[in-house]
């Protein structure tokens, strides 16, 4: 039996979310420039959206570039942003193919015009597809989202729209920049570090965990596979107990 058909489909995690660690490492230990380590990490892209999508994965999150990558070398900066618009242009047709749409989150007015818009274009050219919603979180941090979600709602408590003691988790929920999607059930993480990033702190609370030590550039579709199957074993309580799980 392949590690695809241990897979219970009744048992499917509906949001995967990953931090994609490890492209420098990969680069260093193979004696590298870090921009080759980026471009095998592209690769890895494709076939774990491939293996999502032929499991039945409905929403998958890419931590592609945070908002305090901006900060390291524009040499660096420039090549992964390049990287990053001309793959997903390459790819789009076999997104359409394969029936995946794509999107974006995170704070777009740092992202050099250029990029946004060919990133758009593509979004534009896959919005009809209905299988795996592909997310790229790029220039993106969740404490830069939970701020941007907090003036909203003061700027609707100003303006007499929305009352202060109206406010509930759904509220902050539906303005945070994944409102239209479901919040995570898994979040892996690859090259080892036991850390969350910064990413989708708010929609994390209750996923479940995976730390893999292999680097991003190496991660198979049967680590993605064993991830999943992982997933499936284990209890989610929700702060409940397991009796209470049971019944």
């Amino acid at each position: 039996m392949t590690l695809i058909d241990q897979i219970d489909q009744s048992k499917l995690p509906n949001h995967v979310a990953i931090i994609m660690d490890g492209n420098g490492r990969w680069a260093k230990a193979r004696q590298l420039n870090r921009s080759a380590g980026h471009v095998e990490g592209v690769n890895t892209v494709r076939r774990i959206t491939e293996i999502a999508s032929e499991i039945g994965i409905k929403h998958l999150t890419l931590y592609t570039f945070s908002t305090e990558n901006w900060n390291r070398p524009k040499e660096e900066v420039d090549a992964l942003m390049h990287l990053v618009v001309t793959a997903i242009e390459r790819e789009t047709p076999d997104l359409i193919k394969n029936n995946v749409s794509l999107t974006m989150i995170g704070d777009m007015d740092r992202m050099p015009k250029e990029a946004y818009e060919r990133l758009n274009q593509c979004i534009k050219d896959t919005s009809h597809c209905s299988g795996l919603t592909l997310c790229l979180a790029l220039s993106y941090s969740s404490r830069w989202e939970i701020v941007e979600a907090c003036k909203e709602i003061a700027k609707k408590v100003k303006l007499g729209t929305l009352n202060p003691e109206e406010i509930d988790d759904n509220t902050i929920a539906m303005h945070l920049n994944t409102a239209s999607m479901p919040d995570p059930d898994l979040l892996i993480r690859t090259g080892g570090d036991m850390r969350v990033s910064n990413f989708l702190l708010w929609q994390i609370a209750y996923a479940e965990i995976n730390v893999i030590d292999t680097y991003w550039p190496d991660y198979s579709k049967d680590d993605f596979c064993r991830a999943i199957i992982q997933y499936q074993s284990r209890e989610r309580r929700f702060g409940l107990t397991s009796e209470q799980v049971t019944k």
